[in-house]
């Protein structure tokens, strides 16, 4: 009988190939399975003959090694003294969405790779707040336009209004009535965050842009509390497509700017 799990990463393909696993990521994935099979749920203490060697067929030094990996990802926490022994942890989105970042860190995603989901995904996020987002988020939003309502007088103060922009779009993310499609946003944000060539367009001035940005929000915020869905989704789809255009443009000029490339624009 084929392994599910086993051809399921194999379909990515090489960038994901994996290398012979040692020992302690073989059984951090076995006491894994084991804990969602049985149901386990946050604050539950794993079951201690779950960790005897003869059971695991592991030495002790192997199954110490593999709750490390389990308390790494955040899955499990350990106590000790009386009362004391492995329990099962909640994972945090931002967690996991941090680890999955770094993952994407070492082979970065193009700027058109992450608006290629953006495009199809936050209108359907926008859609998604103008029906279900409750009033105190719709403040929300409001409060963290203000962070950005006044011009900025140096690029660094330009740079944070940047990235409250985006906190903007991850207030909406964080109340998605579908939890896939909020975690598969913020992940997108916190690329545009966290990638290299992303920051660095984010750390020129172009003032027009916070301008654009408030207009698009504010339009937003509007069908939000109208409780228009279509009017949402099309208000964002437009802003993703000029926000789009504008990275775009801007990691052209900057890799024309490359020492190197001045032949090419001689």
């Amino acid at each position: 009988m084929s392994n599910p799990s086993l051809e399921s990463r194999q379909a990515f393909g090489p960038p994901f190939a994996e290398k012979k696993r040692k020992r302690p990521d073989v059984i951090a994935d076995m006491l894994r399975d084991r804990m969602i099979d049985a149901d386990l749920k946050p604050g539950d203490r794993m079951p201690p003959e779950w960790l005897e060697e003869d059971a695991l067929r592991a030495s002790r030094g192997t199954v110490r090694e593999a709750l490390k990996i389990l308390e790494f990802q955040g899955l499990i926490a350990s106590k000790t003294g009386p009362g004391g022994g492995i329990f099962v942890r909640a994972v945090q989105p931002a967690e996991a969405i941090q680890t999955v970042t770094s993952l994407f860190l070492q082979a970065p995603p193009s700027i058109a790779d992450i608006y290629a989901l953006r495009k199809t995904l936050e209108p359907e996020l926008a859609a998604d707040a103008a029906l279900h987002l409750p009033a105190s988020a719709i403040q929300s939003l409001q409060d963290k336009i203000r962070l950005y309502e006044g011009e900025a007088e140096t690029a660094e103060e330009e740079y944070i209004q940047r990235l409250a922009e985006l906190d903007f779009h991850a207030e909406l993310a964080r109340h998605a009535q579908n939890p896939v499609l909020g975690f598969a946003c913020g992940l997108l944000l916190n690329l545009l965050r966290d990638l290299p060539i992303c920051r660095a367009i984010y750390e020129e001035r172009n003032p027009g842009l916070r301008e654009t940005g408030i207009f698009y929000q504010i339009e937003l915020i509007k069908a939000i509390r109208a409780r228009d869905a279509a009017k949402a989704r099309a208000i964002m789809a437009e802003h993703m497509v000029e926000a789009e255009a504008y990275m775009l443009e801007r990691e052209r000029l900057n890799a024309s700017r490359k020492p190197g490339r001045d032949s090419d624009h001689a």
